[in-house]
């Protein structure tokens, strides 16, 4: 029986590694490959509260007879761990009778290292359970796990409300309901252990020792990593995920959309691998011991990066928009329950001249329906209510420039302002009017002219 019959023996290995981290195992790596010692990938796994290594034999082969059992045996005794150890060999063939025998000895006899065996048969049963394409050696990403897209314990629309609130001039029972559409975007959240060291004649010049943790968008095309505050949302919320159930957000959003993964979940681990490998690359500058300054660039080899674990899941990015008047207002933001992060916010912004942030002040004109910062926003010289400059209707009286909704109340006003005595039209410019006397007396000069009266 042969499957994966197009990689090689490394490659096998690769996929291996793969499967076992799927399955549950922790600190899954290969060994070394400068040297065949009877192991492939090294693993660890709990049971009742004791930590287990596990020394694994990887055959790419037809059979696999009883020496190759043997060896692994002998290597699991000398293996450096600090607890008890088990073995194991995976093959894409079948076992021999001896070494199966073998193997069922060492159970039946208590052996302090006992080594399971797994051949072709039991990879078609795994590759059923974690999505394993035998025929490529892909691990498919099937995930129908997602972060909450809204708060079950408020509406759907309360984020949109709430950025509404900081806006003046206008209350929420004044808003219409928004259109509310929800993509759901896979991500992967890598976990990955890196661990190098750089000598030269003198010594340790460089060294690494880290554990990194990142988020990618997981869409088609290059995997691309998220931004620090998506990356908590998700990473801290990986434990309240919900099942990805189209039919029933399709109740509570207007539009609902499930994007795939891209890429197989080998893909992702090699691009990961790939990135660390840049990420941890390093120019060291060091003395020789001939007192001789060297630079040496450290980059560390793929076997040092271990990745041990690609969680996949999916990430609500939530779209509202809210139509009023000549204006759309959009609000966009990544979810998990009641938190988000902001993606886009549309109600924040002057409509005028783009001005953003949340520290600004913003106004609603009744009169068109834009938002508009304080540079926009003119007091309606009758209604004595905010328009803005986008829409207002502007003459110049007393010197000053008034700002009316439209021309029939700048008209109102005009037949207004030509009955007035001549103070209280100099009254319309208060800032000349609040000042000097000669000032005053300027300005009404100025209105007598214009009046011909003088």
């Amino acid at each position: 029986m042969a499957v994966l019959d197009d990689l090689s023996g490394f490659e096998f290995e690769d996929v291996m590694e793969d499967v076992f981290r799927n399955l549950g195992y922790e600190n899954v790596r290969q060994a070394d490959r400068t040297a065949d010692e009877g192991r492939d990938v090294i693993m660890e796994e709990v049971v009742d509260g004791t930590r287990r290594a596990i020394i694994v034999e990887c055959k790419h082969t037809g059979t696999v007879g009883r020496p190759v059992v043997q060896k692994l045996h002998s290597a699991i005794a000398t293996f450096d761990f600090d607890g008890p150890k088990r073995g194991m060999v995976v093959t894409t063939g079948r076992f021999t009778n001896p070494a199966q025998e073998y193997a069922d000895r060492l159970q039946q006899n208590d052996d302090p290292h006992p080594i399971e065996l797994l051949d072709g048969e039991d990879l078609r049963e795994i590759a059923d359970e974690i999505a394993l394409d035998l025929y490529n050696g892909r691990i498919e990403i099937l995930c129908d796990e997602t972060l909450r897209p809204y708060d079950p314990a408020a509406d759907v629309d309360a984020p949109v409300a709430e950025a509404f609130r900081d806006i003046e001039n206008i209350e929420a029972v004044d808003l219409p309901e928004p259109h509310s559409s929800v993509t759901f975007r896979p991500v992967v959240a890598v976990t990955a252990d890196t661990n190098a060291v750089f000598e030269t004649s003198v010594g340790v010049i460089h060294r690494i020792n880290d554990r990194t943790r990142f988020v990618a968008h997981a869409e088609r095309g290059q995997p691309q990593v998220v931004d620090e505050d998506v990356a908590t949302l998700v990473t801290e919320n990986l434990h309240a995920t919900v099942d990805l159930d189209a039919e029933q957000f399709g109740e509570v959003f207007d539009d609902v959309e499930e994007r795939r993964f891209g890429q197989t979940q080998t893909e992702y681990k090699e691009w990961a691998v790939e990135r660390l490998q840049q990420h941890h690359t390093t120019t060291v500058t060091y003395t020789g011991d001939n007192n001789v300054t060297y630079n040496k660039t450290c980059e560390p080899n793929r076997s040092d990066i271990s990745v041990q674990s690609i969680e996949p899941v999916y990430l609500p990015e939530v779209r509202h928009t809210t139509d009023i008047q000549e204006y759309t207002y959009p609000y966009e933001y990544y979810a998990a329950g009641p938190s988000r992060v902001t993606a886009e916010d549309g109600i924040h912004r002057c409509v005028h001249c783009g001005a953003s942030g949340v520290d600004e002040t913003y106004t609603y004109c009744p009169n068109c329906g834009a938002i508009a910062c304080s540079s926009h926003i003119k007091t309606e010289r009758l209604e004595g209510e905010p328009v803005c400059t986008g829409c207002a209707v502007t003459e110049r009286f007393a010197l000053k420039t008034k700002y009316f909704y439209d021309e029939q109340n700048l008209e109102a006003f005009r037949e207004e302002y030509a009955e007035m005595p001549l103070h209280e039209k100099a009254m319309e410019n208060k800032w000349l009017a609040g000042g000097s006397v000669v000032a005053t007396l300027l300005l009404v000069v100025g209105l007598l002219v214009i009046g011909g009266v003088i």
